[in-house]
């Protein structure tokens, strides 16, 4: 089973996904997944990927997510892995029930909905994903008002399933979401 390069990836991504935050989202969950490969000693590539693609199909069936996706995936030959980990993501809603087992499963759920809270923050305080503070994203976690859509009983749950402090994982996300700051001229 193969996986697509980044290039190929991105054109994928971009002839089912047109909404610039769902492309940006996609981004920021590959950069931030791609991030806990390296702690486990896992393939990068496979791990970005998955970050990248795991809402390919959430703007053209937001009913089905992820179950189109799913098939395609298949279709296209791509790993088992990857395919679970996406299937995980998505436990609880839209009827899916499976359960994080491996690491990129559980990456993939810690990184996904958090990624929504550094999005928001970044709206209201406009600076660079590297200049954020940990502690106004635990602050904005802990207020229930700010993005409201965002479960986070999720993040936290999905978080202590990687076995670590909410604290290492915001910095964590800072330090990979840096990657994706544009060079000031």
């Amino acid at each position: 089973m193969t996986l697509p390069t980044k290039d190929e990836a991105q054109t994928l991504l971009y002839s089912y996904v047109t909404d610039p935050y769902q492309r940006l989202h996609a981004d920021m969950v590959a950069a931030t997944t791609a991030a806990y490969a390296s702690v486990f000693g896992e393939d990068e590539h496979l791990y970005f990927i998955t970050g990248y693609l795991h809402d390919i199909d959430y703007e053209q069936f937001p009913t089905e997510h992820p179950g189109p996706s799913l098939k395609w995936f298949k279709d296209w030959g791509y790993p088992t892995e990857l395919i679970d980990a996406i299937e995980a993501h998505a436990d609880g809603f839209n009827g899916f029930t499976k359960k994080p087992v491996t690491n990129l499963d559980k990456a993939l759920i810690a990184c996904d909905e958090i990624c929504g809270i550094f999005y928001a923050y970044q709206k209201l305080n406009p600076i660079p994903f590297g200049q954020i503070k940990a502690s106004s994203i635990k602050k904005k976690i802990a207020e229930e008002r700010f993005a409201p859509g965002i479960s986070r009983p999720h993040i936290l749950a999905a978080v202590d399933t990687l076995g670590i402090t909410l604290d290492d994982h915001v910095n964590r996300l800072i330090t990979a979401l840096a990657t994706l700051d544009k060079p000031s001229n």
